[in-house]
């Protein structure tokens, strides 16, 4: 159904934009996935391989946890907007379409609250690894105290604060994507049914 005012073309305008957006992530994740997935098996084949003159990759377990922890928050937000998060549709089946997109509707509140809480304490855990900025900036920011010294990991030595900061990006489309739902459910509520508009 096409949408409905001037409203409605907001929301489906900025629908596509959070689309966009979402599906980016989503390819950046899988794409992280794919380079991580090609690097275990090189790092595989050289300790096979040890007796060749070949070797693992350094910090391959390093890559592989951090890689991981960032292509989750990349896929989040994809998958809220796709809806394709665990449901129990069970009980909720059996109720009028109305009812099943208020249950919608509450998920999605649900949700993106959680979302909210998570980038709030992502960005709590970034501002305790970030070691720059003034201490009336970084209070501002609610940053907390400044790092004694920069926190690395511990054979690649790459700034943690570095991958909390690409976190956060997911993050932040989450919680964004997360109330883009609320106004969709809120209007598939106003319409009698999901998938409406």
């Amino acid at each position: 159904m096409a949408a409905r005012g001037p409203r409605g073309r907001a929301i489906a305008s900025l629908g596509r934009l959070v689309e966009a957006g979402a599906r980016g992530l989503a390819f950046a994740g899988g794409t992280i996935l794919l380079a991580l997935s090609l690097m275990t098996v090189a790092s595989i084949l050289g300790r096979a391989l040890d007796g060749f003159g070949l070797t693992a990759v350094p910090g391959d377990y390093e890559m592989v946890a951090n890689g991981c922890a960032i292509a989750v928050f990349f896929f989040l937000p994809w998958c809220q907007l796709k809806r394709g998060h665990v449901t129990v549709d069970i009980l909720t089946g059996a109720f009028p379409p109305r009812v099943q997109a208020v249950f919608g509707l509450i998920g999605d509140v649900l949700i993106t609250f959680v979302s909210a809480v998570i980038l709030r304490q992502l960005w709590f855990g970034f501002g305790e690894k970030f070691p720059y900025g003034s201490d009336a900036l970084r209070d501002a920011l609610g940053m907390g105290y400044k790092p004694f010294y920069p926190e690395t990991t511990y054979e690649l030595q790459v700034p943690v604060w570095i991958l909390y900061g690409v976190a956060l990006a997911g993050a932040v489309m989450m919680v964004l994507v997360g109330l883009y739902t609320i106004a969709r459910a809120w209007g598939w509520v106003r319409d009698g049914q999901e998938g409406t508009s």
